[in-house]
């Protein structure tokens, strides 16, 4: 646990050169970490939903050990979370001392108010080797310097229905490949009538889950990359399996829970998340389901992905940053914490420490004794850091388009990635990856 009085920030007043992304003025430097200020008084948090309530749970016991600190958790709404962030980094006030931040729009806030957070190299860089490397570059800007803590993280694996296997006569260890899960698709979809997995086609996370998974997201160098050859290979998986028949489309998340319930399909390649709106939506299904790595793009491959996991940033607002990096790391680099927040709120934890805790490892009584958590943590150690910027929303908006088009609309792969690229350049006014 960290003690009373070992943290503090204070602010760092030299100059830096160039613009202010909030305006025609000179830029502060983010203010930097010191160890001198006491930890006391209130400190006011914005998250959202069980992520709020995690952390509502957690800040009595923290008030407990810090006689006279108060934590205030306010759940601002998933909705409206970042326009008000967004408001009160550009206006330079009304924004609390913690903020919670998805790992991609952290990306986005570094680059456009580079002094809009504390810079807690000095306080977290030793910390590093303890959380997973995918949700740490998420939290640092491209020099390195680190400006939010990695909270949760979404390891992605293959859950699937073990009763619609059995039915099909498919061993799911045979499925090593994407090859090998369209074969088995089709092997149920004819034996079972069932599908193989809902894409949502206005919006849906397949294809960057499919594009990390082999090491790239939509940029590389800061040049747009939608249109590699890993790219073409991500696309190409989707449209094999809408040219197939193995896609049941839905619009939306009640959908795709619904769409789970009804038995429609027989597996949903996702994050670890998904674990608790099964266990927490569908608590009849106790039994039918199980978890495996994805199937690899090559044989021996990377079998995991990332989608989805939060970081928690101090304010550069803040007027009591001393105890809001107190309460931060009481919460993300505390082993019985971490492990209480999945069991309560299905956060899994980018704390690698956390991993080897035998709830985690132990087996798991909605999947039938299963070591379904086990199999994340092990996938987790292999999810590949990647790349985002400031464009990352311009650019996921286009591609959605381009999946559209792919899977529904029959387009080639190849052709609709480069028009997607050229469209992103354009927006964006970046280059492409030579030779894409």
């Amino acid at each position: 646990m960290l003690l009373a009085g070992i943290v503090a920030l204070t602010t760092v007043t030299a100059l830096a050169a160039g613009g202010c992304a909030t305006g025609g003025t000179a830029a502060k430097p983010a203010p930097a970490v010191s160890t001198q200020d006491q930890v006391g008084g209130t400190v006011t948090v914005w998250s959202w939903d069980v992520a709020a309530k995690a952390l509502k749970r957690l800040a009595p016991e923290f008030e407990k050990q810090h006689p006279g600190v108060k934590i205030d958790v306010v759940d601002i709404g998933y909705d409206n979370a970042y326009d008000k962030i967004t408001v009160g980094l550009k206006s330079g006030s009304g924004l609390p001392d913690i903020l919670q931040v998805e790992g991609p729009k952290m990306q986005s806030y570094l680059s456009s108010f580079p002094n809009g957070f504390y810079d807690l190299t000095a306080l977290a860089g030793k910390d590093k080797g303890d959380f997973n490397a995918a949700a740490w570059r998420t939290g640092t800007d491209d020099s390195g310097k680190v400006f939010a803590l990695p909270w949760d993280i979404g390891p992605c694996g293959l859950f699937y229905r073990t009763d619609v296997f059995k039915d099909a006569g498919v061993d799911p260890a045979s499925i090593k490949t994407w090859d090998d899960y369209v074969a088995a698709g089709e092997q149920i979809k004819a034996k079972t009538g069932k599908k193989l997995l809902v894409i949502d086609p206005t919006k849906d996370s397949t294809f960057p889950t499919l594009l990390q998974q082999q090491g790239q997201r939509f940029f590389v160098d800061g040049k747009v990359a939608v249109n590699t050859p890993r790219a073409v290979k991500a696309m190409t998986v989707l449209k094999t399996l809408a040219d197939k028949g193995l896609v049941d489309y839905e619009k939306g998340w009640d959908a795709l829970v619904a769409a789970t319930k009804d038995g429609k399909v027989a597996t949903t390649p996702t994050a670890v998340w998904w674990s608790g709106t099964l266990s927490s939506e569908m608590a009849e299904l106790k039994d039918k389901f199980a978890v495996a790595p994805l199937p690899a793009f090559e044989p021996g491959g990377t079998q995991t992905s990332n989608d989805g996991g939060s970081l928690l940033s101090i304010s550069a607002q803040t007027k009591n940053s001393a105890t809001a990096a107190a309460f931060m790391r009481f919460v993300l680099t505390d082993t019985g914490n971490q492990v209480s927040m999945l069991k309560n709120e299905g956060l899994f934890p980018a704390y690698m420490p956390a991993l080897s805790d035998s709830y985690v490892t132990g087996p798991q009584d909605y999947y039938g004794g299963q070591t379904a958590f086990k199999t994340f943590a092990d996938l987790a150690k292999s999810i590949p850091p990647v790349e985002y910027t400031g464009d990352n929303s311009k650019a996921a908006d286009i591609i959605d388009q381009a999946t559209a088009g792919v899977m529904q609309g029959g387009k080639d792969p190849k052709a609709a990635l480069d028009s997607a690229a050229q469209q992103i350049a354009s927006a964006t006014g970046r280059q492409i990856v030579p030779g894409s």
